[in-house]
């Protein structure tokens, strides 16, 4: 049992935020491509940033800003152009980007917390987005969270938002967020772009420790192509207007309100990781019995992530050699004849040893799963215990289909 409920509203959920995403021409396609997030107040800020040595200039604005003072206002967002590896007309791009809202909104530059997702080596088309901004101030709505969702995707199929709410203290208190992602994703904080409001009040510190750990324990431990991006982005806002007390340390209100950013998180990420291009199901592996936490995640993440594995997912191949051979090759120690795995309900290795199991129907699971409904019937489960330690761990991927070649061999032409 959860302590909290999903609700309407998205990334506006929370009280004192709106937002807008409209067309403002950076998409050839002329799909929705600018979105921004508003705050009526100053919120606390964090974020988790690519460890990519190729970074966009949003990614190094950010972490400046963030550096000087963790609070902002505003999140402005622009599809199409990623402006990464665009040299210093790219940052004072980036630079430009916020003075010019800044003053639409009547609020600092440093205010502004900026991100980009499109093709690496394009700078922003500046003209056009200057020319957007009024509008998308002027369309800034406490019912906007569904535009901005929408207008912050590329290759996605499908848009990606949560609102969960929980009772602190008697009242109230909302965490919303909206992501985009579906290639180039294998974070190490794809492009994976991640938004998060919240209307509880809490302590910079205490906000920053959270989000780091909620990002490790989801958008972290997702694959779909081992890619990490330039522009790798999880930004949260809290902004103190559910007017709770404020949440200083981890006590039963600070774990509580960890626990429901986690699953908003995880929903995102796990949203993520079935969007991926060409992917026709969700691969959840479950890790248990080894040394630690960091370990187990590892061996999850290594088989989630194993090309071989994917492919066999997609063939509907209930291929148990090539989970044993991923956790094997993912640098953490165990003993192989301590080796169980399991496909859903079926035993396929014990003992290190394979076991007889009814391939057809173990094929069937799989097929079962690509045919499900989206984020319920149609994940993958593969279960594998190391040992006895007490380290668990859990990662997300996606199957490798043939739809992920051609998107990508297309991407730029």
């Amino acid at each position: 049992m959860t302590d909290w409920q999903e609700i309407e509203g998205g990334i506006t959920a929370p009280k004192g935020f709106k937002a807008s995403g409209i067309t403002a021409g950076l998409k050839p396609s002329k799909a929705p491509d600018l979105a921004l997030i508003w705050s009526e107040t100053d919120a606390i800020a964090s974020g988790v940033f690519t460890t990519s040595q190729v970074r966009a200039a949003c990614v190094d604005y950010c972490r400046q800003n963030l550096q000087k003072k963790a609070s902002a206002r505003a999140i402005l967002c622009n599809a199409g152009q990623a402006n990464a590896a665009t040299g210093e007309q790219g940052w004072q791009d980036a630079v430009t980007s916020a003075q010019v809202l800044g003053e639409k909104l009547n609020i600092s530059p440093d205010s502004i917390l900026l991100a980009s997702t499109g093709v690496i080596g394009q700078r922003i088309k500046m003209d056009v987005m200057m020319g957007a901004i009024p509008q998308l101030v002027d369309q800034l709505s406490e019912d906007g969270g569904a535009s901005a969702a929408q207008a912050i995707i590329t290759t996605d199929l499908v848009t990606k938002s949560i609102a969960l709410e929980t009772t602190i203290d008697g009242r109230p208190v909302r965490i919303g967020g909206i992501a985009k992602g579906s290639g180039m994703i294998h974070p190490n904080m794809a492009t994976m772009l991640s938004f998060v409001t919240c209307d509880a009040a809490v302590s910079t510190q205490l906000w920053q420790q959270m989000l780091k750990r909620a990002a490790d324990k989801s958008f972290n431990q997702i694959t779909v192509d081992g890619d990490t991006s330039t522009n790798d982005s999880l930004i949260a806002l809290a902004n103190g207007q559910s007017r709770t007390p404020a949440i200083t340390t981890m006590d039963k209100n600070g774990q509580k309100l960890e626990a429901m950013l986690t699953a908003v998180c995880q929903h995102l990420a796990k949203a993520i990781a079935r969007d991926g291009e060409g992917a026709t199901c969700l691969i959840e592996v479950q890790v248990q019995g080894a040394i630690d936490d960091s370990s187990a995640n590892k061996i999850a993440k290594t088989i989630v992530g194993s090309s071989l594995v994917k492919s066999a997912i997609f063939g509907r191949d209930p291929n148990w050699g090539r989970i044993a051979a991923a956790a094997g090759r993912a640098g953490v120690q165990f003993n192989q004849e301590d080796l169980i795995i399991k496909l859903g309900d079926f035993l396929l290795m014990e003992g290190g040893q394979p076991q007889t199991f009814e391939r057809q129907a173990a094929s069937n699971y799989l097929k079962q799963a690509s045919q499900g409904e989206y984020l319920k019937g149609d994940t993958v489960l593969i279960s594998v215990s190391v040992g006895g330690g007490s380290g668990s761990g859990i990662a997300w991927g996606c199957d490798l289909s043939y739809d992920y070649v051609k998107i990508n061999a297309e991407y730029t032409t």
